[in-house]
């Protein structure tokens, strides 16, 4: 959700922290900030608002031009609103030491009441308490590291922290729970941190993840991590992206490249997965269980229809944040974790919740090195590349294609030629699909001027039309609420009005008669219809029909689910919305 960044070495921390930071915008925020130690000092930087507003202020003010080390933030609030005081980095009293924080310090308010007897506190946030425990603890030890330890072991919560003090410039710590963070080698230039890998990907490729309960000293030729005061031996990782996948390559906004990249997505993807088939050793189970938030959850739903149906194994899906709950878990079963960062709070908790349970976890995530990669027993890549748009495109189809595959590789021999050939056949059908979008862009002109939608589909339609409706509310902040067509009529139908959108999807399959009943239904009581159906459909009464190619009926979720994106993107971009930075959300929910 928030963002970290520090860096140490020969080049100018400024001009590595903001490019750094800019390229965190995507998980959302409300204001940024800058720290850095020049001629033995600390000197501070933050302002609400946007990273151009930081970088603004930081022009007008006495801000040094040239340090060898600092860190910076991007905020987004959980404790105090949006302000200048609030933002990070948070400073103690002496303003010797600097703290920047991701996550929740859930017992901060009775640290902070301790500490509010000898310390004088300038902002409302969590994260201001370690700054003045590190204050506390330094007079005792005199060390920095062995006070930044003693702090942290104060804490309880989620957290990523890191920390500078202008008494030992030469080192940037940092700790890690439950909330991701990364180290960056950046060869002779020195070693950055940072909470996300595409802030690094402009400096290097070479990673090293912080695991739970670690302290990082991070210093401009060498790292060095604890855990429980014995050092840890770690390699880095090479990361598969470049600094180009995270750019926007000619296109308006990153929303809108990623959905044109989805044909590669599902090639790249495909690749993946048949590359390491016969690595696949599941073992022996009774029963799948998936979990996942959000879009990775209609990823499992379709998941669950296709094994189902195809391996004829029974599947169960559970939102993360519910299944953690749950009295019973099938001890015979698998479980399947989908997370596009893998570092989504309640799907962690949910995975640590079925290792409790003995069961074998199995994880498709985009971000390798992830924590959720790191622990899952087996690790199912999507290969979808870095994905900065907050609203998930791409990386939905890429979980699809994994899920879809996974499937065939259940149901055994006999079907695998025909279905993987069908697969190979879905990219190109995309490509037709996105030659649509100047088309979907004049019905969007239309859908602009409602405030309310209803999204209906039947059987292997009603997860896309989930999703559907959740993209349209993400962005455009129209409500949209999904249903079974066969539910609409149980009280849904009450909300059909001509100021109402209806949006069918109804590809030609074997539901396909009785979706397009519910449709008249729809259109006999005056409802605006919007229906998503295959090429050559004859159906009357609809307000606008766009049509896909005929495809597998296995597989329209590949052809619908990209009409629905564009249909969001393109009435989210007529209302002047940020498609990129929706308010309110963040593209890696790191907090439960």
């Amino acid at each position: 959700m928030c963002g970290i960044v520090g860096y140490i070495g020969k080049t100018n921390a400024l001009h590595v922290i903001i490019p750094s930071l800019q390229r965190l915008e995507y998980r959302g925020y409300d204001s940024a900030g800058i720290a850095v130690i020049k001629d033995g000092e600390i000197r501070l930087a933050k302002k609400k608002g946007k990273i151009s507003e930081l970088i603004s202020f930081v022009s007008r003010i006495d801000f040094p031009t040239f340090s060898r080390v600092g860190i910076g933030h991007t905020r987004w609030a959980t404790h105090g609103p949006p302000s200048d005081n609030n933002a990070h980095p948070h400073l103690e009293c002496s303003g010797k030491i600097a703290v920047v924080h991701n996550g929740i310090i859930e017992n901060f308010s009775e640290l902070r009441k301790k500490l509010e007897k000898n310390h004088k506190f300038t902002s409302e946030t969590d994260t201001e308490v370690i700054a003045h425990l590190i204050e506390d603890a330094l007079k005792e030890v005199g060390s920095f590291e062995k006070a930044f330890e003693f702090a942290v072991k104060q804490l309880e919560g989620t957290f990523a922290v890191v920390s500078i003090f202008s008494g030992e410039p030469d080192r940037i710590l940092c700790a890690r729970y439950k909330a991701p963070l990364v180290i960056g080698l950046w060869d002779e230039n020195g070693n950055l941190v940072s909470s996300d890998i595409p802030s690094l990907l402009i400096f290097t490729k070479k990673i090293i993840p912080l695991s739970d309960g670690e302290i990082a000293i991070v210093k401009e030729n060498s790292v060095e991590i604890k855990k429980d005061g014995f050092r840890v031996e770690r390699q880095p990782i090479e990361v598969p992206w470049d600094a180009q996948q995270a750019e926007k390559s000619g296109f308006k906004h990153f929303m809108l490249k990623e959905i044109y990249e989805q044909p590669h997505v599902v090639v790249d993807t495909t690749a993946e997965f048949l590359s390491r088939w016969d690595e696949l050793n599941l073992g022996e189970f009774q029963k799948i269980i998936i979990t996942g938030c959000g879009t990775s959850y209609h990823a499992g739903l379709l998941g669950k229809l296709w094994i189902e149906h195809i391996a004829k194994i029974p599947v169960e899906v559970d939102y993360a944040s519910e299944l953690r709950y749950k009295d019973y878990i099938q001890k015979n079963s698998l479980f399947i974790a989908i997370s596009q960062s893998g570092e989504t709070a309640d799907t962690l908790e949910a995975v640590r919740r079925a290792k409790e349970e003995g069961l074998k976890v199995v994880s498709l995530v985009n971000v390798l090195g992830s924590t959720l990669s790191r622990e899952s027993d087996f690790v199912l890549h999507t290969n979808a590349g870095p994905e900065i748009g907050v609203a998930a495109t791409k990386t939905f189809l890429s979980q699809i294609t994994v899920l879809y595959l996974l499937a065939v590789f259940l149901s055994g021999q006999s079907r695998k030629s025909k279905m993987l050939y069908d697969i190979q056949k879905v990219p190109e059908k995309i490509e037709e699909v996105l030659a649509l979008s100047d088309f979907i862009y004049e019905i969007s002109e239309d859908v602009s001027k409602l405030k309310n939608a209803l999204y209906l589909g039947r059987w292997i339609s009603y997860p896309v039309v989930m999703e559907g409706a959740l993209k349209l509310k993400e962005i455009s902040y129209i409500h949209a609420e999904p249903y079974p067509a066969g539910e609409m009529k149980h009280g849904p139908i009450a909300l059909v009005s001509p100021s109402t959108l209806s949006v069918f999807v109804a590809p030609r399959d074997r539901v396909f008669k009785k979706t397009i009943s519910n449709l008249h239904e729809v259109s006999a009581r005056h409802g605006k219809v919007i229906l998503i159906t295959t090429k050559n459909t004859d159906v009357k009464d609809v307000w606008k029909k766009i049509e896909i190619p005929d495809v597998e009926e296995f597989l329209s979720p590949f052809l619908t689910v990209p009409v629905l994106q564009l249909l969001a993107y393109h009435t989210a971009t007529i209302l002047g919305h940020d498609v990129d930075q929706p308010r309110n959300l963040a593209k890696s929910v790191t907090v439960e």
